[in-house]
């Protein structure tokens, strides 16, 4: 079973700052001008730490993973950041518009027990790449800290958590902050030892699913490795041993994914003809939303190519191509990739763009010669992957909206064993 345990998290100080200033998205979604509106905003604001800019002249001593260690000093020293007087859990509520709809995502940040992926209870769903982890644990040696959680997911439909979470929510919060999208995010922290025993006793056997984190996550495991490595742990457990997750209920209706589309540099010559050996390939006019046409259907896909005055609806033919792990060929961003990209074309550069517009401009723009477009992955077909022991593609899941850095942090150095 995974082990959760509360923890003195290191909070902004509201007193001191305006949570909208010091705030920020995950580091990975950051673009260079945004980064610099973010410096601009405050000389508080947490991207100094979790994604700081390089500088002419950086070296082994002095550059953006050392600046980050100094920032967390400092502002620590100031009372900018404060600490949790006692080890406690923290409610987090997200409250957002879809597609014109509100919805409420409510969750809690805890410290869970680091485990070997797909060997114990917290299990993987996306492959990962070696360059975001490198950048990762050169700031977690630096700061020995978890700056940003790593978003999570159980399955419970004892509802205890939930029912605590929504009357915690009634509740003045502790702060509140409205990020770029217009989400409302709002943190309470939870530190009576009735509501924490009601937290752990119903995850108590429960599996835990990484949504999005995975660099985070491996990286919190090299850590470990290197801590191990070092020196003799102690029986009561030392901090490299947990890591910072916000975890949410898979079945909560305010769970939001959305689908990332793919765009290609260069296709085979003659595509549609041999698209249509394995699919359906149905034209669609130019100037009607592929998306709806797609919308709530299995194994079937978008498909534009520069020059063209059409969209294609290509709906995939099971045959003897599929050569998936049973129960796994459901899942469409493994079809595309595993059957129509790798082994029909070959293909291994793939881009990425969340923004069904943008994926077309940069088409017609001839930036690329094509874009996939699919639907979004279903939760459960994240349960079904990791179960499975099944890493999806990379970027095959996008939930929305985004946690964002900085709203709890659990610095190593005032770790308190098992809480």
């Amino acid at each position: 079973m995974a082990e959760i345990i509360p923890f003195k998290g290191i909070l902004y100080n509201v007193s001191k700052v305006s949570m909208e200033d010091v705030l920020a998205p995950p580091y990975d979604i950051i673009t260079p001008d945004y980064k610099e509106e973010l410096y601009r905003k405050s000389p508080y604001n947490i991207v100094r730490i979790d994604f700081g800019k390089d500088q002419p002249g950086d070296s082994k001593t002095d550059n953006r993973y050392t600046r980050a260690r100094l920032y967390f000093e400092e502002w620590l020293y100031k009372e900018i950041f404060i600490q949790s007087k006692t080890p406690s859990f923290y409610a987090y509520g997200m409250d957002y518009k879809i597609k014109n709809k509100v919805k409420r995502l409510l969750g809690f940040l805890g410290l869970v027990k680091l485990e070997e992926l797909g060997k114990g209870s917290i299990y993987p769903h996306e492959c990962t790449y070696s360059n975001p982890k490198k950048d990762r644990l050169n700031l977690l040696v630096s700061c020995e800290a978890n700056v940003s959680p790593i978003f999570s997911l159980y399955k419970s439909t004892e509802n205890h958590i939930s029912t605590l979470l929504s009357g915690i929510s009634l509740k003045k919060p502790y702060m509140e902050s409205k990020d770029t999208e217009g989400a409302v995010h709002r943190l309470w922290p939870i530190d009576k030892k009735k509501d924490i025993e009601i937290i752990k006793r119903e995850l108590n056997d429960k599996a835990i699913f990484i949504a999005d984190g995975h660099h985070r996550y491996e990286t919190a495991l090299e850590f470990q490795r290197e801590k191990k490595n070092k020196k003799i742990y102690s029986i009561a457990g030392e901090p490299s041993d947990y890591t910072l997750m916000f975890l949410a209920n898979m079945l909560d209706e305010g769970l939001t994914v959305l689908p990332t589309h793919r765009l290609l540099k260069k296709i085979p010559d003659n595509i549609i003809k041999k698209l249509s050996e394995h699919f359906e390939v149905e034209p669609v006019k130019e100037d009607f939303k592929i998306t709806k046409k797609m919308s709530g259907k299995k194994h079937v896909f978008g498909f534009y190519q520069k020059m063209d005055k059409v969209w294609y609806l290509l709906k995939y033919r099971k045959n003897n191509l599929l050569e998936i792990v049973p129960d796994i060929d459901e899942i469409d961003v493994i079809v595309l990739h595993d059957i129509l990209l790798r082994k029909m074309f070959n293909i291994t550069d793939v881009e990425y763009e969340m923004d069904i517009n943008k994926a077309l401009d940069k088409v017609r723009r001839w930036d690329f010669d094509a874009a996939f477009f699919l639907n979004p992955t279903r939760v459960e077909d994240v349960e079904k992957a990791a179960l499975s022991s099944v890493r999806m593609p990379p970027k095959s899941t996008y939930f929305y909206p985004k946690l964002l850095t900085g709203v709890v942090i659990n610095k190593f150095s005032v770790f308190d064993g098992y809480g």
